[in-house]
């Protein structure tokens, strides 16, 4: 929590003082390219005290990157054709590159699949989720899955657990990059949006069943599905937060959050189906994929069959 005699949060003062972009200051931060009076921070939300010195050594090494190169593996390849390849995206892999030079992303290893192949980036998950992830292989593939998904036709389902007890509803938010405080965030009501700065976001929520607390636990957690109307940066993480239910995992959207935080290894968010109509043939597809051991981990306590349905 931020006291009097502290400066703004890290990422806002490297933004601000270096005229990055979020997305890069955070990156800069985390990869341990900044530090605050000679130590390395990579926390991109602490906040300095009054005074110090924050200085920026380009040349530290890429510790946030992949390490060894990711290889798909064919049973990760769900479905594959002259026009779209369909893949199981585990946990801890970017879709593409989060900073430059960073190697060992899932469209790296997709183009290593494909053997050098055409290949169009035109759906992203976060590097902590996991699930069902689309690529064209043509460009006429990817104009027509992008308009899919700027009209908003493409189905996407997904499995959350979320702190708290959350119940069915649908959210409704205008995002902003910045909601005041330095973070992606809902427009607040009365807020003047300029045209051009806000997106429409809207995400329904199913609520499934509640998880108790286990053994050494006193918060509960909620198992939810969500259908994405919209397909904004972070919104279904964004969405629960600003609701009073971060996902379990999460550590940039719970500035606000004050019950206790149930743990877990990443953030608890499976993309569980995707549904399209195909570029060429115009068949409907989908393609449904069960969340990984991680996930089911959690939810162990109150059920043994598969999560997904």
């Amino acid at each position: 929590m931020r006291s009097a005699d502290t400066l703004p949060a890290l990422d806002v003062l490297v933004r601000q003082r270096f005229d990055l972009s979020w997305g890069k200051a955070r990156a800069w931060i985390e990869t341990g390219k900044v530090s605050v009076d000679g130590v390395v921070c990579r926390d991109p939300r602490s906040f300095p005290r009054a005074g110090s010195a924050i200085t920026l050594h380009m040349n530290a090494p890429k510790t946030g990157t992949a390490q060894a190169p990711f290889l798909l593996q064919r049973e990760q390849v769900l479905y594959s054709d002259t026009q779209i390849i369909v893949v199981n995206k585990p946990a801890g892999i970017s879709t593409v590159p989060y900073e430059r030079g960073e190697r060992g992303t899932l469209e790296d290893a997709v183009r290593a699949y494909i053997k050098g192949g055409h290949l169009e980036v035109v759906h992203r998950l976060d590097k902590e989720t996991s699930g069902v992830l689309v690529f064209a292989r043509t460009a006429d593939a990817a104009r027509h899955l992008g308009q899919q998904f700027r009209f908003h036709t493409i189905l996407r389902r997904y499995l959350a657990i979320a702190q708290g007890d959350v119940t069915t509803q649908t959210i409704r938010s205008t995002l902003i990059e910045n909601r005041g405080d330095g973070l992606r965030g809902s427009a607040r009501p009365g807020w003047r949006v300029t045209e051009g700065e806000g997106q429409d976001a809207v995400t329904h929520v199913t609520r499934l069943r509640e998880l108790p607390g286990g053994v050494g636990e006193t918060s509960h957690a909620t198992l939810v599905e969500c259908r994405l109307e919209t397909g904004r940066t972070h919104q279904i993480r964004i969405h629960f937060s600003e609701a009073g239910h971060p996902l379990l995992g999460e550590k940039l959207y719970i500035r606000d959050y004050a019950g206790a935080l149930r743990p877990a290894p990443r953030v608890m968010l499976h993309a569980v189906e995707l549904g399209l109509i195909h570029p060429v043939t115009g068949a409907p597809m989908r393609w449904e994929q069960a969340p990984p051991a991680d996930f089911e981990t959690i939810a162990s306590g109150i059920r043994t069959a598969p999560l997904s349905r």
